[in-house]
């Protein structure tokens, strides 16, 4: 059965190391027959959360920016794929704005499969479980949310370090077999 997947990339650099494994996770679904979309938070204007909770009567957010129209995607779509550099054992601030501003509609965003995709400069799994569990955090207010599977790009600190590492093969398996 085709999936529709959406791919949530926080790396603030463009073809980074979180980047590529994304691409190699998007490569692989597609081969299996899904469709794919990728944001890359970067490209797009998401603001903070100011916490107005205008969201609570409206139930969309007020700002004008981005937000509300990746939210929909994300509704919208059957997996859901987190990605995130690690910036001091923390989500970089792309994605967490883009979660935080999930508050006007995460109710809605149920039933979803979910993958992590991160990389750290430090080779230890270890420095990536923090920013894995921020990741956490937001899907476990997400009713129906099923973890699937994790990407861990250890030990690549400059641009395409990751080339070449286990990690890529992983990104691409993962995505086939989603």
């Amino acid at each position: 059965m085709s999936k529709k997947i959406l791919i949530l990339s926080g790396s603030p650099r463009k073809d980074g190391n979180s980047e590529r494994l994304c691409k190699q996770f998007m490569a692989g679904a597609e081969s299996a027959g899904h469709t794919v979309e990728m944001v890359s938070l970067r490209e797009k204007k998401v603001a903070y959360c100011v916490a107005c909770y205008a969201c609570r009567k409206l139930k969309k957010c007020v700002q004008k920016d981005d937000a509300n129209e990746i939210i929909q995607k994300m509704i919208d779509a059957d997996v859901l794929v987190l990605s995130s550099p690690v910036y001091f054992y923390s989500i970089a601030a792309q994605l967490k704005a883009l979660i935080d501003r999930c508050v006007s509609r995460y109710t809605e965003i149920r039933n979803k499969e979910f993958y992590y995709i991160v990389t750290a400069a430090e080779n230890s799994i270890t420095a990536a479980e923090r920013t894995i569990e921020d990741m956490r955090g937001f899907v476990d207010c997400i009713d129906g949310a099923q973890e699937k599977g994790i990407v861990y790009g250890v030990g690549a600190w400059d641009k395409g370090d990751i080339e070449g590492m286990p990690a890529m093969e992983t990104a691409y398996e993962m995505g086939k077999n989603c």
